[in-house]
């Protein structure tokens, strides 16, 4: 198998932006936003044909295509800014369509019929030999050695990737705690996630597609509407939600997060600070490039240096003294796991 890396992390820390650094390496698949294409279904258990793997590639997004059909779209949407034949209102986005292909070519429809003329015709195997057998596939459509998949809010899917891709290397990308969590209470999906984990918190359940009616019509008409296909997008983009909220949201992702990267063997996982990356980007992407196996070019660097925006560093110092204590007490506990994990 083809060098394989997995950038993982809270999400809001610059990955997108790390994204398109990879993908300018002549060297380097980049997959952007696979895992949250697929979600959980992505992994089914025994053996699938080649038909069945290209449904879970090839099927709409049930959530995303919620987002864009109430006017709550992502940024991270590629496809809808750069629209084709699929359109959510009509035939649905397929999952693959919507991140992935149009961070890797201009003609994303195009690829999608020519990846479902030779993924269709694929013997049974594994999810995970399937999605191998894909990686090799790109590799060689667009002259690529090595790949890295990069997902936001994936640090929870790393015991599955370790079990789907044992050989599979681990970069832990993580941006400074307040930063991070200022930056993800103004972006709509993870307002989103914040307003369904407290639906969640309110009724006891452990997902929301385990609530029952009676649980739906115990909570308050804030929450309610956004368990239903259409709702209205000011309660996601106008409501008032807690920063520090947002705050013991990414502590605790990032607590369990480390936990879960101490089982990665020391010499396949690595760290990478949003924070180290803006101040020295060139050391930094030398030091990536080396870690996933490709070589740091130097036109590379220089394009990689041009693409990252060192304003973005230090946004929660702005917010009044009251608003920034909250934040920094809500990242404590994150912070300090994240201490402890420089260890490696």
């Amino acid at each position: 198998m083809r060098a394989l890396t997995f950038i993982v992390g809270t999400g809001r820390s610059g990955s997108t932006a790390l994204s398109g650094i990879l993908n300018a390496h002549p060297d380097v698949l980049s997959l952007n936003e696979l895992l949250s294409s697929v979600q959980s279904r992505g992994f089914p258990e025994g053996l699938l044909g080649g038909a069945e793997f290209w449904r879970l590639l090839a099927d709409p997004n049930p959530l995303f295509e919620r987002m864009i059909l109430n006017g709550v779209p992502m940024p991270e949407f590629v496809y809808t800014r750069r629209p084709g034949r699929f359109a959510t209102e009509t035939t649905g986005i397929p999952a693959l369509s919507l991140m992935v292909l149009p961070h890797l070519t201009e003609d994303p429809d195009g690829l999608f019929d020519e990846l479902e003329k030779q993924v269709c015709a694929w013997p049974e195997r594994t999810a995970a030999g399937h999605y191998e057998a894909l990686f090799d596939l790109l590799c060689e459509k667009f002259g690529r050695t090595a790949v890295v998949e990069r997902s936001g809010f994936s640090l929870e899917r790393v015991p599955l990737l370790r079990r789907s891709f044992p050989q599979a290397r681990f970069v832990h990308l993580f941006r400074d705690g307040p930063d991070c969590a200022l930056s993800m209470s103004r972006h709509t999906g993870y307002r989103l996630i914040f307003l369904l984990r407290e639906i969640l918190a309110r009724t006891g359940a452990e997902r929301v597609e385990d609530l029952t009616e009676e649980q739906v019509r115990s909570l308050p008409p804030e929450l309610s509407p956004l368990l239903t296909e259409r709702f209205n997008a000011a309660l996601v983009l106008d409501r008032d939600l807690p920063a520090a909220g947002f705050a013991a949201l990414w502590s605790e992702l990032v607590v369990r997060g480390v936990a879960r990267l101490e089982d990665v063997p020391a010499p396949m996982r690595t760290t990478l600070s949003y924070e180290d990356l803006l101040g020295d980007p060139r050391r930094e992407l030398t030091r990536l490039a080396g870690f996933i196996g490709v070589e740091p070019l130097p036109r590379w660097l220089d394009t990689g240096t041009a693409r990252l925006d060192g304003g973005r560093r230090g946004a929660s110092r702005r917010l009044p003294a009251a608003e920034l204590e909250a934040l920094r007490e809500g990242c404590a506990l994150g912070e300090r796991a994240l201490t402890c994990a420089q260890g490696w």
